[in-house]
C-alpha cells in the first residue's frame, strides 16, 4: 500500500546578527552572520534576509531600538517570513515584546542550536540530552510559552488558599521532567563508567575525534573505520558518539570514538547537557582535534574547541603529549603547511595523509608506554600468556619456581596489569 507524501514548505527566516563594539566573540560579525546562516540551513530553513546591526546599547524590553524593530517589520513582512533569528541570546520578556510588534517567531542563537540538536539526536542518550537542554531553556521561558498564565486552579495544599497558578504548575511539571531525564542519564552514565571499565580489561587505548562543526570529523572516521556513519557537508551532522575499532599500523588494537562537533560560543546548558557524552573525551587516551584548513577562520575554530575542553575538565590539553591535530581538506588547497609540530595533513575525502596519521597515533601511544620488571611464577602459565599477547617481552629469565621478565606495556595495559596482580595478591591472602 503506497503512501502520499506531503512536502511541507521550507520555512521563510530572517536571520539579524547584532554586536556592540565592546562586545567580545571569538568571530568577527560578518563570520558569525556566515555561520547562523548555515546552522539556519541546517534545519532547512529558507533565509530570506540576513544582516549586522550594529547596536550602541541592548534595551532590556525589545533588545533593539523601536526604529530598528519597525524596519525589521517591513522586511519581514515584504519577505513573507515567519521567523526571525537573533544571534544573540534573547530574555524571554526580549523575546516576547519582540513577537507581538513582529507578529511572527522570534528565536535566539541557543534556541537554534537546540532545533538542530533536536532534529539530528538519534540515540536515547542523546535524546534524552537535547530534552534536558531544551527543558532547561525553557523552564525560564514559561512567561512567553502561554495566554492563560493568570488562570489559576484550585490547590489541595495544607495552606488552602487561591491555589497554584498555572505558570507555576507549568514550571514545577518541567521540573519533574527535568529530574526524570538526569536519573536516567546518570544511568546511561554509569553504564559508560561500566563500558569504559570492561575497554580496561581488553584492554583497548581510546582515541577520540574532536573539533569544530563540520570539519570532518566523521568523514575521518568512516576513511579508517568503514563505518558508514552520517556525514554531510552540514553543521551538527554528528549528535551521537560512535565508537568503531581500528587497528594501527603497528597491529596494535584502538577504539576509535567521533563526537558531537562544536562551534563558537557554545552555550553553557549545551556543554553541560552534552557531558556525560563528552566525558568519552575526558577519558581518553589520544585526543585528536580535526581542524578544516580550508575556513578562514581556522584559528577560532581550533581556539573554540579548547576553550571546550577546558571547561570539560582538559586544561592544557594542546600541550599534552597524548594530543594531536589533524588538519582535514587539504585536498581543497594547492600547498598547506600545519602550523605546529604535533600536527599531520590530512584529506579524509581522498585518503591522503592517514596512513600520516595512524603512524603519529603509534608513535604517541608507544611513548606512553613504560618498561616493567615483572617476577612471575612459573607455574602462573595465564599471567604469562597475558603479557606475551598485550605485551612486549624484551628479556625473560628463569630461576627456580620464578620468571624474572622485562615487559614493554601501555598505559591502559599497565592498568589492566595493576588490577590483575591486586586481584591474584587478594585471592592469595584469601
Amino acid at each position: 500500500m503506497s503512501e502520499n507524501v506531503v512536502e511541507i514548505p521550507a520555512v521563510k527566516a530572517f536571520i539579524v546578527c547584532p554586536f556592540r563594539e565592546d562586545e567580545r566573540f571569538s568571530l568577527s560579525p560578518e563570520q558569525r552572520l556566515e555561520e547562523t546562516v548555515r546552522l539556519a540551513a541546517a534545519i532547512n530553513l529558507q533565509i530570506a534576509g540576513a544582516e549586522i546591526v550594529r547596536l550602541r546599547q541592548v534595551r532590556p524590553d525589545m533588545f533593539f531600538g523601536k526604529g530598528m524593530v519597525r524596519r525589521f517589520g517591513e522586511m519581514t513582512a515584504a519577505g513573507n517570513c515567519r521567523l526571525m533569528v537573533v544571534d544573540a541570546a534573547l530574555s524571554p520578556v526580549q523575546q516576547r515584546n519582540l513577537e507581538k510588534a513582529l507578529n511572527l517567531k522570534v528565536i535566539d542563537r541557543t534556541a537554534l542550536i537546540l532545533e538542530i540538536f533536536g532534529e539530528r539526536a538519534k540515540t536515547r542518550e542523546g535524546s534524552l540530552q537535547v530534552e534536558l537542554a531544551h527543558l532547561t531553556y525553557q523552564r525560564s521561558r514559561l512567561v512567553r510559552s502561554w495566554t492563560h498564565l493568570e488562570r489559576q486552579r484550585g490547590g489541595a495544599g495544607f495552606l488552602g488558599g487561591p491555589g497554584e497558578t498555572q505558570i507555576e504548575l507549568d514550571r514545577r511539571i518541567i521540573d519533574e521532567k527535568i529530574v526524570k531525564i538526569k536519573k536516567a542519564l546518570e544511568k546511561i552514565r554509569q553504564t559508560r563508567g561500566l563500558q569504559r571499565t570492561a575497554r580496561k580489561r581488553v584492554p583497548y587505548p581510546v582515541v577520540a575525534l574532536v573539533g569544530y562543526t563540520n570539519a570532518g570529523k566523521s568523514t575521518l572516521f568512516n576513511r579508517l573505520t568503514a563505518a558508514g556513519v552520517f556525514a554531510e557537508d552540514l553543521l551538527f551532522a554528528t549528535l551521537d558518539t560512535t565508537m568503531r575499532r581500528l587497528v594501527l599500523p603497528s597491529g596494535r588494537e584502538v577504539i576509535l570514538s567521533d563526537t558531537v562537533g562544536f562551534i563558537s560560543d557554545l552555550p553553557h546548558e549545551l556543554v553541560m547537557a552534552f557531558r556525560a557524552t563528552l566525558e568519552e573525551v575526558a577519558e581518553a587516551d589520544v585526543v585528536v582535534q580535526v581542524l578544516d584548513a580550508s575556513a578562514p577562520v581556522i584559528k577560532q575554530q581550533r581556539r573554540d574547541v579548547l576553550d571546550v575542553l577546558h571547561r570539560l575538565g582538559l586544561e592544557k590539553i594542546e600541550y599534552q603529549d597524548n594530543y594531536l591535530e589533524a588538519y582535514n581538506k587539504t585536498d581543497l588547497l594547492s600547498a598547506f603547511t600545519p602550523p605546529a609540530a604535533r600536527a599531520v595533513k590530512i584529506s579524509a575525502l581522498t585518503g591522503a595523509g592517514c596512513e600520516t596519521l595512524l603512524a603519529r597515533l603509534d608513535e604517541i601511544l608507544s611513548a606512553a608506554e613504560a618498561v616493567v620488571d615483572l617476577v612471575v611464577p612459573a607455574a602462573d602459565g595465564r599471567l604469562l600468556a597475558w603479557l606475551h599477547r598485550h605485551g612486549k617481552v624484551l628479556s625473560c629469565r628463569t630461576e627456580g619456581e620464578n620468571m624474572y621478565l622485562k615487559v614493554r606495556l601501555g598505559q591502559a595495559e599497565q592498568s589492566r596489569l595493576t588490577d590483575i596482580l591486586q586481584s591474584t595478591a587478594q585471592s592469595s591472602a584469601g
